[in-house]
């Protein structure tokens, strides 16, 4: 319902008594959908960063964004993972690289082969895919996820940290509602340190350690109006979270 949104509820009590606890039993009953940002007091304190900066940071972690798109995508079970070598054309002591990947998806309805690029193969491997696993692949985008394991498996081991989850209905090809959960601060950050460029500046830029850089306000007042536009047209809906300081006496 959204009726707390804007309110402040201070804790206060004797050390030991479960002031964090209980926080954090709230951050668990409104589940892992509603972003949670906890902190500590002290973080607010900093010689690179104003206090003002680190505020308004945490705050924006606490604000979620939820994105809806309908996709073209090919879900299903992964029955077979395939990676198809070819000597390298380069020649010399590389050896074998991988020329494409076959996968094969099954759904209840039917399964279906695909050859594919070996980028999505470095995908699958960065979503440490197995056979058995249910994932879909966007068809514009090549962008992997795996969901989780199919729930067949699930008698395969007593205890296992797995999600398990049914084989997917319909076609292994279809249109599919893709939901994506991202807080303010996540395309803040996206948009103030863009990744790319070929120049010697941007690469030495990459490997050095990144010292903490303020995002600009003029940054910040241009991602609230693409949001607000998403919001407008129906795309994405605002998820106001929860922004838990911790030890505020100092």
């Amino acid at each position: 319902s959204k009726k707390m949104a804007g309110r402040a509820v201070l804790l206060a009590g004797a050390p030991g008594t479960g002031k964090t606890a209980l926080a954090l039993g709230i951050a668990q009953e409104l589940g892992s959908k509603v972003p949670f940002c906890p902190m500590v007091g002290s973080e607010v304190y900093s010689s690179e960063v104003k206090k003002t900066e680190v505020l308004m940071e945490n705050f924006r972690r606490a604000i979620g964004l939820r994105i809806k798109e309908n996709k073209e995508v090919y879900e299903g079970e992964v029955t077979e993972l395939t990676p198809e070598e070819t000597e390298s054309v380069t020649g010399g002591d590389y050896g074998k690289v991988v020329s494409h990947v076959v996968i094969g998806l099954k759904t209840v309805k039917g399964s279906k082969q695909l050859k594919l690029d070996p980028s999505i193969y470095d995908a699958l491997k960065k979503e440490k895919v197995t056979p058995g696993d249910v994932i879909y692949i966007e068809a514009n985008s090549g962008a992997v996820k795996r969901v989780g394991r199919c729930d067949a498996y699930a008698t395969e081991f007593d205890l296992e940290a797995e999600e398990y989850v049914p084989l997917p209905k319909g076609e292994v090809h279809k249109k599919k509602e893709i939901v994506q959960d991202v807080t303010l601060h996540d395309l803040d950050q996206a948009n103030a340190k863009p990744q790319g460029g070929q120049d010697i500046m941007s690469v030495m830029g990459q490997l050095m350690k990144p010292k903490k850089t303020e995002i600009t306000e003029k940054l910040r007042q241009e991602i609230n109006k693409v949001v607000n536009r998403y919001i407008d047209t129906g795309v994405a809906e605002l998820v106001p979270g929860v922004l838990f300081i911790d030890e505020v006496h100092m």
